[in-house]
């Protein structure tokens, strides 16, 4: 059931006097439910809850943690093809998408409770003390991750379940040991607040305290820039635009406490053409170029907005492949009228910049809200000289830049934009003759990806969703895998600390059984 109310804790609210529909843009209409944005006293009431939650929370064992996030994912499940019917209609995905990204959701979840129920994450280091060394006696240091405190995460347009109110950012802050308040995204408010609930009963059920979890609707900025600007939340996850992240970025930056803001942003996931690679399989090549542009309809973080090749008969031949498989493509709903007029606009801003071409263009749809793929061409030279072309447009839509050599492409890919991906297509023996191509591409992304095309994102251990700005605001971390539990920590030393009141983590025993760094050697054993 929809209720259209805001979770302080496990209390549904409404208190303010701003509502708002969400949007179904399929049928093109304003969906029936009726949502109450937070109030500024319940934003006061759910940071304050979620502070004082903090105090018991951060102590919980791995093991309650783990209980914890497995139960929010049986709970999510439990809600059935009801969750996945109002995920549909608020988002104009296909059923198909909805449950493979529940699944993804769960998986999650699951992954960061086998995480911290294991324990070794907390990265522990034990130097013992030598009382007897000469000139100066070496105290007991003992180190582990702590986490932050409360954390607000802001769902994601794109990704309704994985990016959004039990997604990685909510999931790896809980892991941690960190509350959560989420600022629900205004175009699947319906989707935030079924899983709200089924993450308020998996809290209740597992005895965390109240005020772990909160969720906040909001139709606007209000309520994101009153729950940033708050001195009780010490960090900010964001999945969004450019614009949205560098506006978080600079509000927490000026905060009497800087507090940070883990964002990621924009990235045209540039994808380098070798000439090799398309003399062999140029067809290849451009079926999964075509799929890869115009898969859910162009809304992925890692869909490649920017190819890049070397002039040659070849890449005219693919080229012309290109175009004929992306005409193939039937084009597919956006997940809302705003996003769809954004998309319109940024495609026609690039299309008229001078020296452009068409490549191919999707005939316009009488569906409303169904984006018409595009491809351009330009020469390298023009790109280099134009920044608007270097923007990224958010749909199925990119430009293929024609360079006229390799010192050409290496000059266009240093002066890109941090990205989370590039690709390099190429047959195994040609890779080796474009060293300065390879290294130039890996200074500016977090993903380099061989012989293949960057939508889909695994997660996994060995994941990296992130890279050099503006792809995301902090390129040492990760907003996918068991690694983005460290951007809700940071490190923590003990000196001579008894050894009874120590964290179990730093305990002589070792209880935990956990891998450590003991005076320098990795060890389960104890002291």
């Amino acid at each position: 059931m929809i209720t259209g109310k805001n979770y302080i804790g496990s209390q549904l609210s409404a208190n303010g006097d701003k509502t708002f529909k969400t949007f179904n843009p399929q049928e093109n209409i304003d969906n029936s439910w009726q949502f109450i944005e937070a109030s500024n006293e319940e934003i006061e009431s759910a940071v304050t809850l979620a502070h004082k939650a903090f105090l018991t929370f951060q102590k919980s064992t791995g093991k309650e943690k783990a209980l914890f996030l497995r139960t929010i994912a049986d709970e999510i499940l439990a809600l059935g093809d009801n969750l996945l019917d109002v995920y549909c209609q608020e988002s104009g995905l296909p059923r198909g998408r909805a449950e493979g990204e529940r699944g993804r959701t769960i998986g999650q979840l699951n992954a960061f409770a086998d995480l911290v129920e294991e324990g070794s994450w907390v990265e522990a280091a034990i130097d013992t003390a030598i009382p007897d060394r000469v000139p100066l006696p070496k105290v007991d240091l003992r180190k582990m991750k702590r986490p932050l405190g409360t954390v607000v995460v802001f769902g994601s347009s794109n990704f309704p379940f994985a990016y959004s109110t039990a997604g990685g950012d909510t999931a790896s802050a809980l892991a941690a040991g960190c509350p959560v308040i989420v600022k629900s995204h205004p175009m699947h408010a319906g989707t935030g607040e079924m899983v709200a609930s089924a993450v308020i009963k998996a809290a209740q059920k597992t005895n965390m305290p109240e005020g772990v979890f909160s969720n906040l609707n909001s139709s606007g900025i209000e309520v994101g820039v009153t729950l940033v600007k708050h001195p009780l939340v010490k960090a900010v996850g964001f999945t969004g635009s450019i614009k949205g992240g560098r506006s978080l970025y600079d509000l927490a930056g000026q905060r009497e406490e800087p507090i940070p803001v883990f964002a990621e942003m924009g990235s045209i996931n540039p994808v380098v053409l070798l000439p090799e690679a398309l003399k062999q399989n140029s067809e290849k090549w451009a079926v999964a170029c075509a799929g890869s542009v115009t898969l859910g309809a162009g809304q992925f973080c890692t869909n490649p907005g920017l190819m890049l090749g070397i002039k040659s008969d070849a890449l005219k031949t693919f080229t012309k492949q290109l175009a004929a498989e992306i005409l193939k493509i039937s084009p597919s709903c956006m997940l809302n009228p705003s996003i769809y007029k954004n998309y319109q606009s940024n495609n026609e801003l690039l299309s008229s910049q001078s020296g452009i071409e068409v490549v191919a263009e999707y005939a316009k749809t009488d569906y409303p809200n169904y984006a018409s793929q595009k491809i351009l061409t330009v020469s390298g030279k023009i790109f280099l000289e134009n920044p608007v072309l270097h923007r990224e447009v958010f749909g199925p839509f990119s430009i293929l830049v024609q360079c006229e050599d390799e010192i050409e492409l290496v000059s266009i890919i240093e002066k890109l934009e941090g990205q989370l991906t590039g690709s390099i297509l190429a047959e195994e023996n040609e890779i080796e003759n474009y060293e300065e191509v390879v290294d130039a591409l890996g200074n500016r992304v977090g993903r380099i990806i061989f012989n293949g095309l960057p939508t889909g994102v695994e997660v996994c251990p060995s994941m990296v969703h992130g890279g050099p700005y503006p792809s995301s605001s902090d390129s040492r971390f990760t907003a996918v895998g068991i690694g983005s539990i460290k951007r809700w920590v940071r490190p923590f030393s003990y000196q001579n600390w008894p050894n009874n009141k120590l964290p179990e983590a730093l305990q002589n025993e070792n209880p935990l059984g956990i891998a450590r760094l003991v005076n320098n050697v990795q060890t389960r054993d104890s002291i």
